[in-house]
């Protein structure tokens, strides 16, 4: 399963050195101008789990395979992107392919580096982004009231639904107000992913600081993650400079440098975790002598869908899953003690698969 991440912000507050570190490459130009880059530069990337290596061990597996994100670094958003300023519909456009906003904030103050604005103030940067978010998103509903209606009036069912929650939207664009506060019922889920909305999407704040205040944080994340809070949303601490030169050190050297700068790990695994968490992920796990995996799913996928994940023959034959709890199989030494102790269960076509299983799945041929 694929699960793209877009990382956004204005121009020069560190998106791209933070994409170039998150992926270890220099895909992305860093350059101290607006649209730098102009096409969107994707790469993926493992998910740090610590669970995942122990697994291994136990297992003595010959290979290690983890989960990946995919990260898409879009190029620099400015004010009037929603009416097409600075190449914006191509930038919005690349915004609606993804599943979740990485939003960088410029929390940093340098004479260096210049901002589009003119001035440091991350809750006005934040405010530039979302309105032209909000912008596009109010045109884009608007252009297909007059439609729905008259396909409502010819008693379609989907245009009756789509048409309520269009004007149920449209009061919170207005307002000033994405569209992911909107309330919706369950099984309005699928209809409201339908429209498309950039502003219903997750987002997490990437507070880009300086190196000193990459372990603490400084005035100006304070402000993003309060604003944070308020949403309901995530806020991380990155120093986009300090990890772009932990990128391009051999691992070996990387503990080392943290050591030495005071940092317990670097700020892109909060980064990759963060994004995990936001889009709702969980990890199972298939582990052997060949190798220990670990695999996504989104949290509450059943069993035969999880199976799917590795091949749609898994699931199209699933008879059931071979389940162990992750802190069984790691107290117990393995599959053989946890199935002695009575640990391994036998799961069926409605189990809800759960973070951090240790699964073996039997299927039909």
């Amino acid at each position: 399963m694929g699960f793209k991440m877009g990382i956004v912000g204005l121009p020069n507050v560190g998106k791209s050195t933070l994409f170039n570190a998150l992926t270890q490459t220099a895909a992305a130009q860093a350059a101290n101008y607006p649209f730098c880059t102009i096409e969107p530069n994707v790469g993926d990337v493992a998910v740090p789990d610590d669970r995942l290596e122990a697994l291994a061990g136990i297992a003595g597996s010959a290979q290690i395979i983890p989960t990946r994100l995919t990260f898409v670094d879009i190029a620099g958003l400015v004010r009037g992107a929603s009416k097409g300023e600075g190449l914006g519909n191509q930038f919005l456009a690349n915004i609606r392919e993804v599943d979740a906003i990485a939003h960088v904030v410029r929390c940093f103050e340098d004479s260096d580096v210049t901002h589009v604005e003119g001035r440091i103030d991350p809750i006005a940067d934040i405010e530039t982004i979302e309105t032209e978010l909000m912008l596009a998103d109010l045109e884009s509903l608007e252009r297909r009231v007059t439609a729905l209606e008259k396909k409502a009036r010819g008693n379609d069912k989907e245009a009756k639904d789509t048409l309520a929650l269009v004007e149920r939207t449209l009061p919170y664009l207005r307002d000033g107000k994405p569209a992911r506060m909107v309330e919706r019922k369950p099984e309005e889920e699928r209809l409201f992913e339908m429209l498309g909305l950039l502003t219903a999407k997750p987002v997490l704040y990437v507070c880009n600081v300086d190196e000193a205040s990459a372990d603490q944080g400084n005035t100006f994340s304070q402000q993003v993650f309060a604003r944070a809070a308020e949403e309901g949303a995530k806020a991380v601490l990155v120093s986009a400079k300090i990890e772009s030169e932990i990128a391009v050190l051999p691992l070996s050297e990387q503990r080392d440098y943290l050591d030495a700068i005071g940092l317990s790990e670097p700020g892109l695994n909060r980064v990759i975790r963060a994004g995990y968490e936001l889009l709702g992920l969980i990890t199972y796990f298939t582990v052997g002598p060949k190798e220990a995996r670990a695999w996504t799913v989104t949290r509450g996928t059943r069993a035969p869908q999880a199976a799917g994940v590795i091949h749609t023959d898994f699931e199209k034959g699933f008879i059931r899953a071979e389940t162990i709890a992750y802190s069984d199989y790691v107290g117990l030494k393995g599959e053989a003690g946890a199935r002695d102790a009575g640990k391994l269960r036998l799961e069926g076509k409605e189990y809800q698969v759960q973070d951090g299983d240790v699964l073996h799945f039997r299927f039909a041929n």
